[in-house]
């Protein structure tokens, strides 16, 4: 199959058919991963997240550049939980890296759709496309904040946040979740007033923690702290290879329960439609006979008998 044998050699046209594959035709993604599957997973995976604004896609352009000198082939997803159309943010995301892709990374981005674990599935999968091709590491980028962060942290092997000193109340911004997923933390556009405070304070709230990780101050404008970063990722990289395998057997037990649930989620959502039992009760919660708790209990137990 031709397409396999381009993608075999990081064609980028092969690579982007079939990351499109991945993204918009459920039946022949199947026939794609089954055909690549056994031959992914020792890429080293970098989730880069953050509040917007924060400067990723800026830093990933210019640390892609430095990670190539240092003998590795970075490729970058960035995924747009809000768009089902990619435009906006991720035209400007790619104007942006120019750079990174004139020496040789490929970017992409990707939409992820909104179901339960959808970022799981279109980014697990182009992540398994782009290590097929060659791509070691693979940087996620998330373009919107909240629960596609997290999601991010389970999927990356190592995980950066950034931080601006503009993020308005900067401190009270890193509180939200994201002070246990990283193992990086930067405060970048480390050129700008405030940036020596930031850093302090991410040091004194995070870096006590057990995680016990590693801060860095960048700015892409001035190009300082970059080249350090990409040191530290590349160390990162070679520290995680070491316990990759045990973090691979959970991430692979929640892509399968995420892919049970889902196929769970579509089944119900087909039957409910054409059950009796579910117009019944919902007729009498409707004129308020019954109230909601009690209703699906009762539909809950139709279903599963």
């Amino acid at each position: 199959m031709t397409l396999l044998t381009d993608l075999k050699k990081g064609k980028r046209g092969a690579i982007a058919k079939a990351i499109s594959i991945i993204e918009n035709d459920q039946k022949e993604a199947r026939k794609l991963i089954k055909q690549i599957f056994s031959k992914t997973g020792s890429s080293s995976i970098i989730g880069i997240t953050g509040p917007a604004g924060a400067g990723k896609s800026s830093l990933i352009n210019v640390t892609s550049v430095e990670l190539r000198k240092l003998g590795t082939k970075p490729a970058v997803l960035a995924v747009d939980p809000t768009s089902h159309v990619t435009g906006g943010a991720i035209l400007g995301d790619r104007v942006r890296m120019t750079e990174s892709t004139d020496s040789g990374t490929y970017i992409r981005s990707i939409a992820s759709r909104g179901a339960t674990g959808a970022i799981s599935h279109s980014v697990r999968n182009s992540i398994r496309v782009l290590e097929y091709a060659g791509f070691n590491p693979i940087i996620i980028e998330s373009v919107g904040a909240g629960q596609t962060e997290i999601e991010i942290s389970n999927i990356a092997d190592i995980t950066v946040v950034v931080f601006n000193p503009h993020t308005g109340d900067s401190i009270q911004t890193i509180k939200a979740g994201l002070t246990e997923i990283g193992d990086v933390y930067l405060v970048n556009k480390s050129d700008l007033d405030g940036a020596s405070q930031l850093y302090d304070a991410v040091r004194d709230y995070i870096g006590a923690s057990e995680k016990n990780p590693i801060i860095l101050k960048t700015s892409t404008k001035k190009n300082r702290g970059i080249s350090e970063f990409a040191k530290k990722l590349k160390e990162l990289m070679a520290l995680k290879k070491k316990t990759k395998k045990k973090q691979e057997l959970s991430q692979l037990e929640s892509e399968l329960k995420d892919i049970v649930l889902n196929n769970i989620n579509e089944k119900i959502t087909t039957l409910l439609n054409s059950d009796k039992t579910y117009a019944k009760y919902l007729k009498k919660l409707q004129a308020r006979e019954i109230n909601p708790f009690e209703a699906g209990d009762k539909i809950t137990k139709a279903l599963l008998k």
